[in-house]
């Protein structure tokens, strides 16, 4: 139950991102996977243990392994794992219960393949986001580009790289392999290193200009309140709160447990929204306790200096919990929330704003 580290989360996922350093034409384009038919499903971040109760000190009744999708038939109250979380929620599933930190909730909702790329730009493509629990993708390209790809996962491996529930993709290819599949030339469009894949079509879900059309864009007098010491985030609409969340905010202590003091959100009154991403590649740090770099974090509105912003998250569900290193971690439903009613509007086909001066959506970090 100790907590990841995003580049953990991608250690742990060297079985599938290090299948690009393998020869292309080992890892031929295969279906999407045969996911469990339940309505709630969970993937879990890593190894951990289903226990009998929801409980930290209970036996141990199985070990599910990274990327295992389990059923989540409901969510209970038990003990916190206080060395990591202050999360007191368990999932029950089959055979017990699983501590909710540890595991990503998601859907497995497959989409019908388009045949015609549209059009909402100078180039055909579109924003697509992944519905199912992961995505096996095949590189398009002799070896990966992305650094910590390159310098961390070392073959032989044995599956390919995955893109997971509510990641956001740009999508500007449509191909039809011989066997009837029909996949996606996905990339990440801000960011990236240039890594690009190929991928099976029916995970994404294509998001159209409405989808991300702003949210009373009418209203002036918008403000964004997040509470450090209470882990919440609060929207208001000149004195009204019109929306409320759990969020992670900066981390106190490294994944190695020693105390930080770079990572903390930044207290203050004077932040604003002026940068905007349907989705980024994030990287930061050189370390194994502090380096870390994300793809296709999705739904990212950049509000202080160092690019700290609110984000979507799929690499843990700590809410409640400082989990980050500065910016406000925030579920997927949440953060396209925020970014679709915060200032200033983001155009559809760039999926992305950058302004200067302090025109868009006031940002207030305080902390009891």
């Amino acid at each position: 139950m100790k907590p990841l580290s995003r580049r953990d989360f991608l250690k742990l996922s060297a079985a599938g991102f290090g299948a690009l350093l393998l020869p292309k034409l080992q890892f031929a384009s295969a279906n999407l996977p045969e996911f469990p038919s339940g309505e709630n499903l969970g993937r879990l971040f890593a190894t951990y243990d289903v226990m009998s109760k929801p409980n930290i000190e209970s036996s141990v009744v199985k070990t599910l392994y990274q990327d295992n999708v389990i059923n989540l038939y409901r969510e209970v109250m038990g003990t916190s794992d206080l060395r990591y979380y202050r999360s007191r929620s368990w999932y029950e599933t089959d055979g017990g219960y699983i501590y909710a930190p540890d595991v990503q909730p998601v859907k497995n909702i497959p989409n019908q393949p388009i045949t015609t790329l549209p059009s909402y730009g100078e180039l055909p493509g579109f924003w697509a986001e992944v519905t199912v629990p992961y995505v096996d993708l095949t590189l398009d390209g002799d070896s990966p580009k992305s650094p910590l790809l390159i310098d961390l996962l070392t073959p032989p491996v044995t599956l390919p790289p995955r893109f997971y529930f509510s990641q956001v993709l740009w999508i500007d290819g449509i191909r039809t392999l011989e066997n009837g599949t029909v996949e996606y030339h996905v990339l990440e469009k801000h960011g990236s290193y240039g890594d690009k894949f190929w991928a099976d079509a029916r995970a994404f879900q294509p998001i159209t200009p409405e989808d991300l059309s702003p949210i009373r864009p009418e209203v002036i007098d918008k403000k964004i309140v997040v509470d450090v010491t209470h882990q919440s985030l609060s929207a208001f609409e000149g004195s009204r709160e019109i929306f409320y969340a759990k969020v992670s905010t900066g981390a106190l202590v490294n994944n190695e447990g020693q105390a930080v003091t770079g990572w903390a959100t930044p207290i203050g009154d004077y932040h604003v929204v002026n940068r905007k991403f349907v989705s980024l590649h994030m990287a930061g740090g050189n370390t194994a306790a502090s380096g870390y770099e994300d793809f296709a974090v999705s739904y990212s509105s950049i509000f202080a200096t160092g690019g700290v912003a609110f984000h979507s998250t799929y690499w843990h569900n700590a809410w409640g919990s400082p989990m980050s290193h500065g910016c406000v971690n925030m579920k997927p439903e949440d953060s396209k929330f925020i970014y679709r009613w915060c200032q200033p509007d983001t155009p559809y086909y760039e999926g992305k704003l950058e302004q200067d001066g302090y025109d868009g959506t006031h940002v207030q970090v305080i902390e009891y």
